[in-house]
């Protein structure tokens, strides 16, 4: 179980931030260096199912550079349970990047398949298969127990008095337990990092509570030309925020949230008086990718 205690709720005004709106950022980030942000929020519960199981382990999937593979790696070494990765793109077996070695040398057993057999076996359900008595997280912790810690983000610190929160969403469970646990009066916005990401409508739907009486919607075209894509601009903003307000961000996620976020504000979208808290849910070394020297931190 990981403390709490690190995580702040950071108010903070830039340059660009109109004087009629107010803003606070929920420090995710620093619960954890690698077990960052939102991840052991959706490995909360996964963790607990697999013991109370008595499963072997627990196996998990995603990309070579995913912040849930790092994380799921630790968070089961910690809970003393064995982890197995399928890793898409048979590539990335003879370099490791500092994603896939950290997670290897925390004691996550790596299988690499083609992106081919990686979609086909996800539609199939193969890993189930091939790894019994291990419980299955899928991508990104989407799946019940995911949401249902997600569900406790809000409770870390009170949200009561903030009219809107955001946050950026990758699969949507992050924002389904947010979505479950805000307050009626409580707007909250999902800003998609993936292009062409209308699905998450129905995946966010399919792990909301039922009776919830939150108002939600996703948010696109703020995702900068894709998954992972990074433009000058963005690096630009990242730095000059962080150095305005000195809070770092990543270029996936919150860096693309806080941007959208800006966009949003200046045009207006936000009624006069408006609190709105944006959620960090870290992935910093995601920007271990960069050449050094990029970014201000």
């Amino acid at each position: 179980m990981l403390s709490y205690d690190h995580i702040t709720l950071d108010p903070f005004q830039t340059s660009w931030l109109p004087a009629h709106l107010s803003a606070g950022m929920l420090r995710l980030d620093k619960i954890h260096p690698e077990i960052s942000g939102n991840k052991w929020f959706k490995l909360k519960y996964n963790i607990a199912a697999a013991k109370a199981n008595n499963c072997r382990g627990i196996l998990t999937y995603g990309g070579a550079y995913s912040n849930h593979i790092a994380a799921t790696a630790l968070a089961c070494k910690e809970a003393g349970l064995h982890c197995t990765g399928v890793i898409r793109g048979e590539e990335h077996h003879k370099h490791l990047n500092h994603t896939l070695q950290t997670a290897e040398n925390n004691g996550m057993e790596l299988v690499f398949v083609s992106r081919e057999d990686y979609r086909s076996g996800k539609a199939a359900n193969t890993w189930e298969m091939m790894f019994p008595h291990y419980h299955i997280v899928p991508e990104g912790g989407h799946n019940a127990a995911g949401a249902k810690g997600c569900g406790e983000i809000l409770s870390v610190l009170p949200a009561i008095g903030f009219t809107h929160i955001l946050c950026a969403a990758g699969t949507g469970t992050t924002l389904a337990g947010l979505i479950n646990s805000a307050q009626p009066y409580q707007q909250v916005t999902g800003i998609p990092v993936l292009k062409g990401a209308q699905y998450l409508e129905k995946e966010v739907a399919g792990l909301l509570q039922p009776g919830g009486t939150s108002h939600w919607q996703l948010l696109y075209g703020h995702h900068g030309g894709g998954y992972a894509k990074k433009t000058p601009a963005l690096i630009d903003f990242i730095n000059s925020f962080y150095n305005e307000t000195g809070i770092p961000t990543d270029i996936i996620y919150t860096g693309k949230l806080v941007m959208a976020f800006r966009e949003l504000a200046q045009q207006g979208y936000f009624p006069e008086n408006s609190k709105v808290l944006l959620i960090h849910t870290g992935g910093l070394q995601g920007n271990l990718s960069l050449p050094p020297g990029v970014l201000s931190f």
